[in-house]
């Protein structure tokens, strides 16, 4: 077997800086949040997680089409609904 040589501490310099920005913001769609506060939510660059406390089509008719008219993604998974930004994928690759 070869010796394999693995240098760590100069594999950061390889690294790309891409600077990320936002959170994950945990919330309760419900609505008694004004459909205005999760578009500048997303508009800021984070990512809702909401847990869906009613029918979710009556509950994201306020913002829905509007985030995904800027390139943002909404995926309803389980009893929650996942809300990212444009540039960060919603990945379904394991369900």
């Amino acid at each position: 077997m070869s010796d394999f040589n693995l240098d760590l501490s100069s594999a950061e310099e390889h690294l790309d800086e891409e600077e990320l920005a936002g959170n994950v913001v945990l919330g309760v769609l419900n609505g008694e949040t004004d459909p205005q506060t999760w578009i500048e939510t997303i508009e800021n660059g984070n990512v809702l997680f909401l847990a869906v406390e009613g029918d979710l089509n009556e509950l994201a008719t306020g913002f829905a089409r509007e985030i995904k008219d800027m390139g943002g993604q909404l995926m309803h998974f389980r009893k929650f609904l996942v809300v990212t930004p444009p540039g960060v994928d919603i990945d379904t690759d394991r369900l």
